[in-house]
């Protein structure tokens, strides 16, 4: 799905997602990624959604989300609590979407001006 939007020049917007990859500022990646609006898009160490540990989430603390978008893949799923304690215990806000949501979602909270990370695992 390709999505068109007037973006802010210097953010990391989701322009096109689908199986098997995902687009920021029209580049593509062919891996799970971790997105925030002003920094590099960097690789994440999950590779589908029944390896995720709870280390693969206290990783994203670095980070200083104040939401955490994490994209499931085909459909959503959710995560086990104990993964998320981390997160929990910063009160750093986690929700569950399958990945084209959370995609739409970022770019929405991304231009809201949130600190939002989304945490993205393909379709």
């Amino acid at each position: 799905m390709k999505l068109h939007a007037n973006r802010p020049q210097s953010l990391n917007t989701v322009t096109a997602y689908g199986p098997g990859y995902i687009e920021i500022n029209a580049q593509r990646y062919e891996k799970a990624v971790l997105i925030q609006p002003e920094s590099l898009v960097l690789p994440w160490g999950a590779v589908q959604f029944d390896d995720l540990t709870a280390d693969h989430f206290e990783g994203l603390i670095e980070h200083e989300p104040e939401v955490v978008l994490l994209g499931t893949g085909a459909r959503q799923r959710f995560v086990h609590p104990r993964l998320t304690t981390a997160l929990a215990q910063r009160r750093i806000g986690i929700e569950s979407m399958d990945t084209g949501a959370a995609c739409r979602t970022y770019n929405i909270l991304m231009t809201e001006g949130r600190k939002v990370l989304a945490a993205v695992l393909l379709i």
